[in-house]
């Protein structure tokens, strides 16, 4: 379990393909060690299991399933990923509440700077569009954010310069993928409103 609040960024120094998926290999300045192998980090808002740990080098694997949900399917040597050590019992949460299971794939319609912060457009399939609430939290790429607007084929989100800085939104650009989580909350709701009719 993860809150979405990003202090750290790795970047992808390595991609080894396997047989049913990939192991990537992220460098940061997470302070983790050998003993932390087994836990979970988000990785871009996905929950993956750390296999080892050298140099600052974190090791990860990737099913198909994760990559087939994940914009993973595009990565590259050298891209920036956010980065999330799990949620310890009595931990603040002052994003919300993330399971580092990503629902789909969004992807950058425009980005337009307005005064010091940014609008982002996004767009994503319509079965996920239908889950959508303004103003509920969402995560992107790992970070909670809030929905301002739903539009005709997404949603849009403000990021504000601090935002913007610590994680890897300032690196990313007007057609790049993201992976988006909607609100479980939002999907419990639903869920339950749809079972009632």
């Amino acid at each position: 379990m993860f809150n979405g609040i990003i202090f750290n960024k790795g970047f992808v120094k390595k991609i080894q393909k396997r047989p049913k998926g990939i192991n990537i290999f992220i460098k940061s300045d997470l302070k983790i060690t050998k003993k932390n192998i087994g836990i979970s980090i988000a990785c871009d808002g996905v929950c993956l299991t750390l296999i080892t740990v050298k140099k600052k080098v974190m090791e990860f694997y990737l099913s198909n399933e994760t990559i087939k949900r994940s914009k993973f399917k595009y990565i590259s040597i050298n891209d920036p990923i956010n980065l999330e050590l799990p949620l310890k019992y009595g931990q603040k949460i002052s994003g919300h509440i993330c399971q580092g299971h990503v629902d789909t794939v969004g992807k950058i319609k425009d980005i337009k700077k307005i005064d010091k912060s940014y609008l982002f457009d996004f767009e994503i399939n319509k079965k996920e569009k239908k889950n959508l609430i303004e103003k509920a939290s969402i995560c992107i790429n790992g970070i909670s954010l809030t929905i301002s607007s739903v539009t005709k084929k997404g949603f849009q989100i403000w990021i504000i310069p601090h935002t913007f800085k610590l994680t890897n939104l300032s690196k990313i650009k007007k057609g790049d993928f993201v992976n988006v989580e909607i609100d479980i909350l939002s999907k419990y709701v639903k869920n339950f409103l749809h079972e009632k009719k």
